[in-house]
């Protein structure tokens, strides 16, 4: 393990047809219709994040947690923090404020029932929270009674970004939440994203791990990880543009070994915990 505090190790709990790669050929209206795989996949993190002695915070989909609410409950009583990543998984600056609003108020509410325990923690899906687009979102999350999003992440990128936002904790609105952005490590002027997801299936696991230790130190890492992305099993979606099913489909073989030596590499812990002073000063 590499010396050095500890970091936040999070998780996006959807499955694999909500994800935005698919969102223009899988509709809402079809979800219902297909297979779930999202319980399996997740206690099996769940089963990692335990054998490792780690406990994470799990941003969880609303619309998964009102189906399998002993899901939920599974990763409370581990000793993870659960948060939310929204109901319908839509991008926040297309459903506008008062979507925005309805959508975390109900995710809310059908989490804490399940957890047992206030939900203070959000995700936005896919990263679609920055200062242009939706200079609204963290003062509206406060007032439904939440008190940090992690949900920015200062890069460049055709789905997401926010290339000139702060890369430690800081508060956008002084009337909103904490913001908690996503880990980036600086190299010759660049920002490489190194939080996680299609970049750590993508790069080799030592540049991932080195990129992640160079970001390290500056303070705290945030990584995040999905249940489908170790399932190599997982049904494929021959209808999605090809660059969709590259990013979605790309060495998912390898990330449940790649995550088994991330865990050994690094202290982990939830969110919240890592967090706490910036949480209770910024």
């Amino acid at each position: 393990m590499m010396p050095g505090a500890c970091h936040a190790i999070t998780v996006d709990v959807e499955d694999w047809f909500q994800v935005q790669a698919f969102a223009d050929v899988i509709p809402r209206d079809r979800w219902d219709s297909l297979p779930r795989r999202v319980v399996a996949n997740t206690d099996r993190l769940l089963d990692l994040f335990a054998e490792a002695g780690v406990r994470g915070t799990f941003f969880v989909l609303g619309w998964v947690a009102e189906r399998h609410p002993g899901l939920v409950r599974r990763i409370a009583s581990a000793g993870n923090e659960v948060a939310s990543h929204g109901y319908g998984h839509e991008l926040v600056h297309a459903i506008g404020p008062e979507r925005f609003r309805a959508d975390i108020r109900r995710a809310k509410a059908v989490l804490e029932e399940c957890a047992g325990a206030a939900v203070l923690g959000y995700r936005a899906p896919t990263f679609s929270i920055g200062h242009e687009r939706t200079p609204w979102a963290h003062a509206v999350l406060a007032e439904e009674g939440h008190a940090y999003s992690s949900s920015i992440y200062p890069v460049r990128h055709d789905l997401y970004g926010d290339p000139d936002a702060p890369q430690a904790p800081f508060r956008p609105d002084p009337s909103g939440v904490v913001e908690v952005p996503m880990t980036v490590a600086r190299l010759a002027g660049y920002h490489l994203p190194c939080s996680g997801g299609g970049w750590f299936r993508l790069f080799p696991y030592p540049l991932f791990r080195a990129l992640l230790g160079r970001a390290a130190r500056s303070g705290p890492v945030v990584f995040y990880v999905h249940p489908w992305e170790i399932d190599p099993g997982q049904p494929r979606v021959s209808s999605a543009p090809l660059r969709s099913r590259l990013r979605h489909y790309t060495n998912l073989a390898r990330t449940e070994a790649r995550l088994r030596r991330l865990l050994r590499d690094f202290a982990w812990d939830r969110l919240d915990r890592v967090f706490a002073p910036a949480l209770a000063t910024a």
